[in-house]
């Protein structure tokens, strides 16, 4: 799914069942790519920490997400690029969740935009087509920041049959 090099991968037994392996890095892509909603958590200028669901999309090795310039999360982003992104399944006993640490960073060429707006549209239809002008996404009349994180770490939780923890380090 990516050209950039294998992460270090590692189960860890004190969170596996005896039965678990790690998850493969390329199934954990595939899990990343098709996720349709994400949680992303940022810090706020006085620390306290905010989260929010968004869609989100897997392409060149990070995920890549918009927000307006007022919104909460692009002002705490212009203090603070540290950014956890999570999705899953909202379930205990089956599923597998997703963790990716990382920086956000802005993607504000117009080319690499296209690109994204794409892909924003082909995963979910018609309603997210992106007229990109200027470094931006426009949509209706607003415009919005893209962002893109490249995990730094990655936490990995299957949920049943077996329950397993795989990290794996960018890096």
């Amino acid at each position: 799914m990516s050209d950039s090099p294998a992460p270090r991968t590692r189960l860890d037994p004190r969170y596996s069942e005896s039965a678990a392996t790690a998850t493969a890095w390329a199934d954990a892509e595939g899990m990343l790519a098709g996720a349709e909603l994400f949680w992303i958590s940022t810090v706020r200028p006085d620390g306290r920490p905010h989260v929010t669901p968004l869609p989100a999309v897997w392409s060149d090795g990070a995920l890549h997400f918009c927000t307006g310039p007022g919104e909460r999360k692009a002002l705490n982003l212009a203090d603070n690029p540290h950014v956890v992104l999570t999705t899953g399944a909202n379930t205990w006993n089956r599923g597998y969740d997703l963790v990716v640490e990382g920086a956000a960073v802005r993607v504000s060429d117009d080319g690499r935009l296209r690109e994204l707006a794409a892909a924003w549209e082909a995963k979910y239809g018609s309603f997210w087509h992106f007229e990109v002008r200027n470094g931006y996404f426009h949509h209706g009349p607003g415009h919005a920041l893209v962002f893109s994180v490249a995990p730094r770490t990655v936490f990995g939780f299957g949920k049943g049959e077996p329950f397993s923890q795989t990290r794996w380090r960018f890096g």
